[in-house]
């Protein structure tokens, strides 16, 4: 995983808790390299789990709600850092769909290492849109907090529900986009 989703997290963390509980949550976690991260390197998902779980603990908070609220910040950073990545969007549907095509693609050219998920369009409409998401993380949580952020950006409020399902016989987690909040 990508050392920048580690150092969001920490500065997340830090922000919204405490820079003593960031550093009691990588203690706790017993990390192989004591939670040394850096933005260009690459860590295994099961540290970022770890560090969840360790914050989890730490504020009572479960961990998909931490998570989520995590997505959030991570698309609202992502928007700080690569505003080329939203300029061409004027809507989360648009932004949603072009995750694999455009947004994807100019991450590789960056961390050519990156192993993303997949993002598959089953359904759009004015105000629905069905989204696939294949993942061997199952990152569910994540991926709709980065959809709640993304929605927040572009100033749109939405519902997201997601269910078990399948994309061309592969296992999917299917995400179901309302506008109609």
């Amino acid at each position: 995983m990508l050392g920048m989703v580690f150092t969001e997290f920490m500065e997340m963390v830090e922000d919204r808790f405490s820079p003593a509980i960031a550093d009691s949550v990588i203690e706790s976690a017993k990390l192989p390299h004591g939670g040394a991260y850096t933005a260009v390197g690459y860590y295994a998902h099961e540290e970022i789990i770890a560090l969840v779980v360790g914050l989890s603990k730490q504020t009572g908070i479960p961990v998909p709600d931490l998570v989520t609220a995590f997505g959030q910040h991570l698309l609202k950073r992502f928007s700080e850092i690569y505003p080329q990545m939203f300029a061409s969007h004027t809507s989360l549907f648009s932004f949603v769909a072009s995750i694999d095509a455009e947004i994807h693609r100019e991450v590789r050219k960056l961390y050519p290492q990156a192993q993303l998920p997949r993002f598959t369009v089953l359904e759009i409409e004015e105000r629905v849109m069905r989204l696939a998401y294949e993942s061997p993380r199952s990152m569910e949580a994540l991926a709709v907090g980065l959809m709640l952020g993304a929605a927040e950006h572009f100033g749109e409020q939405v519902k997201i529900s997601h269910t078990a399902g399948t994309v061309e016989g592969r296992p999917a987690t299917v995400f179901h986009i309302d506008k109609n909040t």
